[in-house]
């Protein structure tokens, strides 16, 4: 059943799960996930966390705790979301153990109506990491421009960071420069380097969502030959600026001091378009050194008919590059194209922690013991 998530293994993709719940910390799903799926990861996001509080299961004493207490509604909110990643880090902690810390690890976000704001994530990023308490924690930092300094300051402090919502080439080297001055700055201040970790992740399916709407709206032969081609032509040439920026003089003195490599990490791989195979981005972005975390229909598609073929992703930069530009030659703009992506990633995200707030505080409310 597993053979090909194995070889993905084999092949250096760390396998991480895009989602979670109370029900499946408690059900024994988790760790069965992890000892039967070569799962060494877990990713949240507000999405995913209005999708399990919402469904109930699992949270009412402790909404009911929460309502007792008078806590607000965006405190109710972290305690909840904080006690799902613990009880997820704590399942995942051999894991982390046996890698030595690279995997093992399970990401929560910061407010994402705080993407805008670097002073303020700093502070939330800080918060979370002392709320979950755990060593295995990635605290979520969006790669907005406000998010790049952010980036630096949480790793100056030591804290481990999982960029998330990055779409372009050029703000993913922002990213790894980001990186590397948060651990410049760690070492300055004299912690220890082999202690920091950090992923960067490089969102897929939606570039092909938005440049195959593109395509079908010119309708012409050529257009109709680049659909679903854009999304791992941009995350290959990903890789290929990992490459660079990790062999670079730069990066080898913080090697030397027991530094470690920020992992790409391949987010948004279920395929939305019905038209595709539903392992395309899995089996065609498989490179030493990288993370794919995959929504549970993902991680089952794969592991029934995933074709794992060896390293898909070095030795194709060239053509990558021939398809973006056989898109720019047909007038898609790419900057325009990441730059909306962003825009609406963020903005997606603040409509879902909206919505969770409201379904949280609604809950509190019904939950209230009756005033004395």
């Amino acid at each position: 059943m597993a053979d090909a998530l194995k070889r993905l293994s084999d092949e250096g993709v760390a396998i991480w799960l895009d989602d979670l719940s109370r029900q499946r910390i408690t059900s024994g799903n988790l760790a069965e996930l992890i000892d039967q799926q070569h799962v060494v990861g877990v990713t949240t996001n507000p999405t995913i966390f209005q999708k399990a509080i919402s469904s109930g299961d699992g949270y009412e004493q402790q909404v009911a705790d929460l309502a007792a207490r008078k806590v607000t509604v965006e405190e109710a909110l972290r305690m909840i979301t904080t006690a799902d990643v613990r009880d997820a880090a704590d399942v995942l902690r051999p894991v982390f153990d046996a890698t030595g810390g690279r995997d093992g690890r399970v990401s929560i976000e910061v407010d994402p109506r705080l993407a805008h704001n670097t002073r303020a994530t700093v502070a939330e990023a800080k918060q979370l990491a002392w709320l979950v308490d755990r060593p295995n924690t990635f605290i979520k930092i969006p790669a907005t421009k406000a998010g790049l300094p952010a980036i630096t300051e949480a790793i100056g402090k030591g804290i481990s960071v999982n960029v998330t919502l990055i779409f372009s080439l050029e703000r993913y080297r922002e990213v790894m420069d980001a990186y590397l001055s948060g651990l410049e700055k760690a070492k300055a201040a004299g912690l220890d380097l082999s202690q920091i970790e950090s992923v960067a992740s490089f969102f897929v399916s939606r570039v092909d969502t938005e440049v195959d709407k593109r395509l079908d709206a010119l309708g012409t032969p050529e257009a109709k030959e680049l659909r679903g081609k854009a999304a791992i032509a941009n995350a290959r040439l990903a890789y290929e600026a990992y490459e660079e920026v990790f062999g670079s003089d730069r990066w080898a003195a913080l090697e030397r001091d027991g530094a470690n490599r920020q992992r790409p990490l391949w987010a948004s791989t279920g395929v939305k378009d019905k038209a595709y195979k539903d392992t395309l981005y899995v089996d065609e972005l498989v490179a030493p050194g990288t993370v794919n975390t995959m929504p549970e229909a993902t991680l089952e598609a794969v592991a029934d008919h995933g074709r794992i073929t060896g390293d898909t992703v070095r030795g194709t930069y060239e053509q990558a590059r021939a398809d973006l530009d056989a898109l720019a030659n047909l007038g898609i703009d790419y900057d325009e194209v990441v730059q909306l992506l962003e825009d609406e990633g963020v903005d997606k995200f603040e409509v879902s922690w909206n919505d969770l707030l409201k379904s949280t505080e609604a809950e509190l409310k019904r939950l209230a013991p009756p005033e004395a």
